[in-house]
């Protein structure tokens, strides 16, 4: 246990390299969601969530084209906002079944694109009981010195509005 742990730790930490002397900063959603963790894993594991995601917003995302892999560790996923003039680009980088985390890295778009040097997505999947758990959404990113007075910051609202969408459909799906 502690061995994996410490694996992720240094997963996440590796993708921080080149950031080591600026501070990170985090951005953090939680939602309760009345679903066993497992089903809300199910739907974050791989593509899931960012496919229904699109599909309901689509007035937000355009389109989300998978650039390389399955949905596993190594995927490249953009998606395209609307109108269609920007995008974000990310690596997922861990996805560990066991303790229902996946961690994806900002590779172009997003903060990246207005500043800051480093972006991490990270989803955790929370049991509570048998049937609630918390998505907890979280943001590290940080800022590229010249870009400082600017505050850049990435946008939690997106990973937040995919909860909500997670939880609308799940829990409505198990009725």
């Amino acid at each position: 246990m502690l061995k994996q742990v410490s694996f992720i730790f240094f997963l996440v930490f590796s993708c921080y390299k080149g950031a080591e002397s600026q501070e990170l900063k985090h951005l953090t959603n939680e939602l309760q969601v009345n679903v066993g963790a497992n089903r809300v894993w199910e739907l974050y594991r791989h593509l899931g969530i960012s496919r229904l995601t699109a599909e309901q917003l689509p007035n937000v995302i355009q389109n989300i084209q998978v650039l390389e892999g399955d949905g596993g560790v190594g995927t490249v996923l953009k998606l395209t906002f609307v109108p269609g003039n920007s995008s974000y680009t990310e690596r997922f980088i861990v996805i560990n079944d066991e303790k229902k985390v996946k961690v994806a890295k900002g590779l172009e778009g997003g903060c990246l694109a207005i500043g800051c040097s480093v972006q991490i997505v990270q989803f955790d999947i929370i049991e509570k009981r048998k049937d609630s758990c918390i998505i907890r959404s979280d943001i590290a990113y940080a800022v590229k010195k010249e870009f400082e007075a600017n505050d850049p910051k990435p946008n939690i609202q997106l990973l937040a509005a995919a909860a909500q969408i997670a939880k609308r459909f799940l829990e409505s799906s198990e009725k």
